[in-house]
């Protein structure tokens, strides 16, 4: 009786170890390699695809998967920043900079999960630098500094740094998880041309994939558009990394509550708010394999 009942409890434990164990494998692989964003400025998908002033990011789509429905929320910039992060505009309708948005959003589901992360912001001053501008540098396209649960706990915000950092951890080879970046207002084509923007990604771009291991992805996309298209306008968003095939065309609409559902889905965290309910952008291995 009592082998038959500690092989009852020892059952007991490895069926509640298993969920666990079985989550923890499906994120491994992903977490040991890199999920990186990047987000560009106000411009709509037809400003950008084909035209001759953006070789680069033509030939990043033709490379990649190209998104032929992706559309932002809204306007203006701020709160499609917070639908990235947070999934909801949280009521906001315009670029405020002191307002805060309550409760989770991705960078608190990441630390809390242990999974590593860092938000590169170009032209910011100093790491949580919490004003609302610095040169080219603007706190509205930097939605992590806005959650109270980031900026109010040191050791989160102190992974919110100037874009510099991403040079040295390119050098050292020491990419977190899950990367975003934030050029300033000349490198994300919002004060320069397209044609700026294009050759500061064809400089960045390839530094970062040539590390993305295999699961890899880096995904490029806009705040907003210049329409009202889908809430926000129709953007340019394209997927490169090991695995994805060359001149892909995903058709099927898309919105920045995709991209979050599929950064969290890739990590194994629950989707938050209208995330929920989105199509989920196909960032895992199982889309697309290494």
């Amino acid at each position: 009786m009592a082998i038959r009942a500690w092989l009852a409890t020892l059952l007991t434990l490895l069926a509640l170890a298993a969920p666990a164990a079985a989550g923890a494998a499906n994120r491994a692989r992903p977490a040991d390699s890199h999920l990186v964003v990047i987000v560009l400025e106000n411009h709509e998908y037809d400003e950008v695809r084909g035209n001759p002033e953006a070789p680069y990011l033509n030939r990043l789509a033709d490379r990649g998967a190209l998104a032929t429905r992706y559309y932002a929320v809204t306007h203006p910039s701020l709160p499609n920043y917070l639908a990235l992060l947070g999934g909801s505009t949280f009521g906001i309708e315009e670029n405020c900079t002191a307002c805060e948005m309550p409760g989770s959003n991705l960078a608190l589901q990441l630390s809390r999960a242990g999974i590593s992360w860092r938000a590169y912001m170009e032209g910011m001053p100093h790491s949580c630098f919490g004003g609302a501008e610095a040169g080219k540098y603007v706190k509205r396209h930097n939605p992590f500094l806005y959650f109270p649960s980031i900026f109010a706990a040191p050791g989160r915000c102190a992974n919110v740094v100037p874009a510099t950092r991403l040079g040295a951890d390119l050098r050292r080879r020491s990419l977190p998880a899950f990367a975003w970046l934030t050029p300033d207002l000349c490198s994300d084509a919002h004060d320069c041309e397209i044609a700026f923007a294009d050759r500061q990604m064809a400089q960045l771009i390839p530094r970062i994939t040539r590390q993305l291991r295999p699961g890899g992805r880096l995904v490029l996309t806009f705040d907003e558009g210049t329409s009202d298209a889908g809430g926000g306008g129709r953007v340019m968003t394209v997927l490169v990394g090991p695995g994805v095939p060359p001149g892909t065309r995903l058709g099927r609409r898309f919105d920045h509550y995709s991209l979050l559902a599929g950064i969290e889905d890739r990590f194994g965290l629950p989707r938050l708010r209208r995330a929920r309910q989105a199509s989920a952008f196909p960032l895992g291995i199982r889309e697309w394999g290494s």
